[in-house]
């Protein structure tokens, strides 16, 4: 009974124990809530009342940044002051994106501006509608509801199932794909950044609907921009190259490198030849606008801040009304030549400086007959040209000691080896003409013979009648190269158009020694016009090879437009010296007076006599075959006047018939005669290209 009590007792003291806890711990709960509560109200007063006004004015907050646009590109000149590429304003119609645009924002916008802009649709393609339909939210919703278990999906894998299905099922109207134009130039744009969305042929029109609601349309502008056009005529494009259009944007191939020197991606940018070479002189200096942006992303406020600066200027030693006329002779000899004629090419420069007067090339398809303008075939156009080469082939020779001022007779006649025909020159053919020359004397009659001695003789080779070549020292090659590349013949010229050749080499080597022969008078490698007329001008000044250059002078834009203040002259620059004696150059330059000027009965330029002032020459004739016919390439050398050169003619006609005789000579006579009435008696523009200390010493020479 005793222990039924006590037992009784402990149970109704636990019972009286576990009461006693419960209260406890609910009080410590609510304890413990109601500090958080004060916590968060004591947070949310410090926030409100305390704080208030410095968050408002966070999120109210503007912050600046800079948007660029680009400006007016340079104009280019010719030596007289004509403008042979300028500007042409059209009004456009611009976008600037603002920050954190969202798709659906740009969609409503480019629904908008798409009642009153029309754009080309041509370049839109089926994943531009798709991202335009999809950029309608409810449109994204309903596309991606209809994609069986589409909540397995991550948000971009549904996204590319949905344009794969908007492509598939989904065609746009007219008025649709118009929008989706505008939506997918304005989606393409960097946050504010400024595209164009219509850059020419905006209509008047256009112009005043957008005005109406550009409140409506956020980021919308109506702006200037710019394309090249040819006063002059479209011919000077082949010199001047061409210009990207924000449309197209940056070239593909350089677009990282230009991303890298601070272009954007829709920049205008030289493409090709001046355009290119120049383009940091000729891009000018973008326009910087203040744009302050509301603390949502929303641009507030623009403020020009510096209205950009227009591309310099190029100033060109080409005569705009002497390079269209030597086009003019040229076009037309090359169309009366027929047959197999492929084009030609005249080159004027002054040797002294380099400066290009005219680069003037045509092609023609021996097929048709058809001719077109191809003034850069002046660079980039290797052809065999012949007996052109033969000064400096004699030059070399020279200088190698294989013949000398005092010593340098040898004996013209035809040259027979073993296991092939006979080569001779053309007055001695049967070796009926056997001659002794001097090597003045083998430039006069252009002696074939003569030259390919000269090559025996620095291969170390003695001739004899009917021996091998079997065994002469193939290095022969490279030596006689080395010699002509001194004078620009096989070699870059160095000038500042880009895309030149540094024309054709034929095999050499042992297998082919017999063409060492033939690379001796001109009949094998191929070089460019204007690597003959740099070889030429090397001649006529004493020996300094200077690159050509079309631009002579950088100058700015003055307050009516035009030509500003001289920023740059273009300097000559020599590359290289022909550090042959004075005894050793005479040899050379009397061989190619002679040529003209000579009493030989065989001398090959005396119908270029009559040219006033006189002249000095080197002709050329290369045997060729062309569209499996037999042909010939007539080239000319030539500078005048020959005791003051003051302007070197280059000339090459390929691919004529072998009855062609003099087309070349013709047509120097007509190029001569237009320079000296046309460019040497024209007022030039102030502050001419100057020449370099080694060039002024060229001139003495």
């Amino acid at each position: 009974m005793k222990e039924l009590k006590i037992l009784k007792s402990k149970q109704s003291s636990k019972i009286r124990t576990k009461k006693s806890e419960l209260p406890f711990r609910l009080n410590l709960i609510f304890i413990i809530v109601a500090i958080l509560l004060i916590t968060l109200i004591g947070r949310l007063a410090y926030l409100q009342i305390f704080n208030g006004s410095k968050y408002v004015a966070d999120v109210e907050r503007t912050d600046t940044t800079v948007e660029t646009n680009n400006v007016q590109r340079g104009m280019i000149y010719d030596a007289t002051g004509k403008v042979l590429v300028g500007n042409e304003s059209h009004q456009a119609i611009e976008y600037t994106k603002g920050m954190n645009v969202l798709s659906g924002t740009l969609k409503r916008t480019a629904d908008r501006l798409g009642q009153y802009l029309k754009v080309s649709t041509d370049t839109l393609s089926e994943q531009d509608e798709a991202d335009y339909y999809l950029a309608s939210s409810k449109n994204l919703a309903k596309v991606e509801d209809s994609i069986k278990n589409h909540s397995e999906y991550s948000s971009k894998t549904l996204y590319n199932l949905a344009v794969k299905k908007v492509k598939k099922n989904i065609r746009l109207s007219k008025s649709e794909k118009n929008a989706a134009q505008i939506f997918s130039l304005m989606n393409g744009a960097y946050e504010l950044s400024t595209v164009y969305l219509k850059e020419s042929d905006v209509s008047n029109t256009e112009v005043a609907k957008i005005g109406e609601h550009l409140s409506e349309l956020p980021g919308v502008k109506v702006g200037t921009s710019w394309s090249r056009n040819y006063p002059q005529g479209n011919s000077i494009k082949s010199i001047a190259g061409t210009v990207s259009s924000a449309k197209s944007g940056l070239p593909s191939d350089e677009v990282n490198i230009l991303l890298a020197q601070g272009y954007s991606r829709n920049d205008s940018v030289g493409q090709s030849y001046l355009e290119k070479a120049y383009d940091p002189i000729l891009k000018g200096t973008k326009s910087q606008t203040r744009v302050e942006v509301s603390g949502n992303k929303t641009i507030k406020k623009e403020v020009k801040q510096y209205a950009g600066r227009k591309g310099d200027n190029l100033v060109l030693s080409i005569n705009a009304a002497f390079q269209q006329k030597i086009q003019e002779y040229t076009r037309s000899t090359v169309t009366n030549a027929g047959g197999q004629s492929t084009g030609g090419y005249v080159v004027v420069m002054n040797p002294k400086t380099g400066a290009i007067v005219a680069l003037a090339g045509v092609n023609r398809n021996p097929s048709t007959g058809k001719v077109t303008d191809n003034a850069l075939g002046t660079i980039n156009e290797p052809i065999v040209m012949g007996s052109v080469v033969k000064g400096a082939m004699v030059s070399g020779a020279l200088m190698d000691g294989v013949i000398s001022p005092s010593s340098s007779t040898l004996t013209d006649q035809p040259i027979k080896l073993a296991g092939t025909s006979a080569k001779a020159s053309w007055f001695n053919k049967g070796g009926a003409q056997n001659t002794r020359l001097t090597a003045s004397q083998a430039l006069e009659v252009s002696s074939n013979s003569y030259m390919m001695q000269l090559a025996m003789k620095e291969a170390g080779f003695k001739y004899s009648s009917g021996t091998s070549l079997l065994g002469m020292n193939a290095n022969i090659f490279s030596k006689m190269r080395g010699y002509f590349e001194r004078f620009g013949l096989g070699t870059d010229t160095g000038v500042d158009i880009p895309g030149e050749s540094s024309g054709y080499k034929g095999p050499s080597g042992e297998a082919n020694i017999g063409k060492a022969l033939d690379l001796s008078f001109g009949n094998y490698d191929a070089y460019t016009t204007i690597q003959v007329a740099q070889y030429i001008s090397t001649i006529a000044n004493g020996g300094y090879r200077i690159a050509p250059h079309v631009v002579s002078q950088i100058r700015g834009t003055n307050g009516k437009g035009g030509l500003g203040k001289l920023e740059e002259t273009i300097q000559p620059k020599v590359l290289n010296y022909i550090d042959d004696t004075a005894a050793q150059k005479k040899v050379v330059t009397k061989g190619l007076y002679n040529v003209v000027h000579g009493t030989n009965t065989y001398k090959t330029g005396g119908e270029l006599a009559s040219i006033s002032p006189g002249i000095s020459a080197k002709t050329g004739t290369a045997e060729t075959t062309t569209n499996g016919k037999s042909t010939v390439t007539l080239s000319l050398a030539s500078y005048a006047p020959s005791n003051d050169p003051k302007v070197v003619v280059a000339i090459a006609l390929p691919g004529l018939g072998t009855s062609a005789e003099d087309n070349n000579m013709k047509l120097a006579k007509k190029v001569y005669d237009a320079y000296w009435k046309m460019v040497q008696s024209t007022s030039t523009l102030k502050n001419p290209t100057k020449a370099t200390s080694s060039s002024s010493k060229a001139a003495t020479n």
